[in-house]
C-alpha cells in the first residue's frame, strides 16, 4: 500500500495471517497490517515543540485528539524505488514544511525469507541544522482468547487522560509479560515500556511469532478492550520525547535506522 502511508496490506505464513490483514481496497492506513512512524513516534503534546529558539506547531492530525500523532510518513504516499518477489524499497520525502522545519528522506526496506520478514526504516536529515529523530513501526497482530505475549522491559509508563506519559509503574502492572500473559482483556492498554531488550514473542494457536527490534529501546503496547487485534510497536523513544529531552538529533547528512524482524516458529 505505497500510496496509503507506505503500509503493509498483509503478511502470511502457510496460509496463516501473521499480521492483521487489511480489508480489500481500503485506503485507511489504520486498517492496515503495519505502517511506519517517522520522523517521530507516538504523540507530541498539543503538536508543539521548540527548536533553535523558535516554537513550531505541527498539524493535529488525528481527529479531535489534542496531540499530533506518529509523524508524517503514515499519512503520506510513498514512492516505490525498487520491488521484487522477495523485497521492496519505498521512499518518502519531506520538504521542511507543515511545522517540521527540516527536510528529510525516509526509506523502508522490506525483505522476505523462508519463515521471516524484515522491515528496516531509515531517516536521513537533508537540512542544514540538526534534526530531532524518532522512528517506529506499528504492526497489528491478530488476537483471540488463546493469544499470549511475552517480553521483558524495565519500566512501564502509565498515561494521563490524553495518553501522555505521567508516571512509572512496574512492567508487570498490566500483566506478567515476562512470563507470558494472555493479551485479550477489558481494559485499554496504550502505554510505553522503557528498557525493552528488543525481543518479544507472540503465541498463537497455530504457532509462535518472534519479534526482534533493532534501534528500539522502547516497546509501545496497544490493546483495545476486547478487540481481535493488538499492536506491539518497536519505537526509538517515549511519547512527547521531543519536549522532555528524550530525542536524539541528526546532523546534516546523517542517517538513523530502526528495524523489526518477524520470524515464525
Amino acid at each position: 500500500m505505497p500510496e496509503t502511508g507506505g503500509a503493509i496490506a498483509a503478511l502470511q505464513h502457510d496460509g496463516r495471517d501473521v499480521l492483521r490483514r487489511a480489508p480489500e481496497g481500503t485506503a485507511d492506513v489504520l486498517a492496515a497490517a503495519c505502517f511506519p512512524l517517522v520522523p517521530y513516534a507516538n504523540r507530541i503534546a498539543n503538536g508543539q515543540f521548540a527548536a533553535g529558539g523558535e516554537t513550531y506547531q505541527l498539524p493535529l492530525n488525528f481527529g479531535d485528539h489534542p496531540h499530533s500523532l506518529h509523524g508524517f510518513g503514515w499519512q503520506s504516499g510513498w514512492a516505490v524505488e525498487d520491488a521484487g518477489a522477495d523485497h521492496a524499497v519505498l521512499v518518502h520525502a519531506h520538504d521542511g514544511s507543515a511545522g517540521w522545519p527540516w527536510a528529510y528522506r525516509a526509506e523502508q526496506r522490506f525483505a522476505l525469507a523462508p519463515g521471516a520478514a524484515r522491515i528496516e526504516l531509515s531517516l536521513t536529515n537533508l537540512a542544514d541544522t540538526p534534526m530531532p529523530v524518532g522512528l517506529g513501526l506499528h504492526p497489528y497482530f491478530p488476537c483471540d482468547a488463546d493469544t499470549r505475549l511475552r517480553f521483558e522491559a524495565e519500566t512501564l509508563w502509565l498515561a494521563d487522560a490524553t495518553m501522555l506519559p505521567a508516571e512509572t509503574a512496574p512492567a508487570a502492572y498490566f500483566g506478567d509479560w515476562a512470563g507470558g500473559a494472555a493479551v485479550r482483556g477489558d481494559a485499554l492498554i496504550d502505554n510505553s515500556y522503557e528498557g525493552w531488550d528488543g525481543l518479544a514473542q507472540i503465541e498463537q494457536c497455530w504457532g509462535r511469532i518472534a519479534i526482534q527490534g533493532e534501534g528500539a529501546g522502547v516497546l509501545h503496547l496497544f490493546r483495545p478492550p476486547g478487540a481481535d487485534f493488538f499492536c506491539v510497536e518497536p519505537v526509538s523513544h517515549l511519547p512527547d520525547a521531543i519536549n522532555r529531552g528524550g530525542m536524539d538529533a541528526l546532523a546534516r547528512g546523517e542517517t538513523r535506522r530502526l528495524a523489526m524482524t518477524l520470524s515464525v516458529r
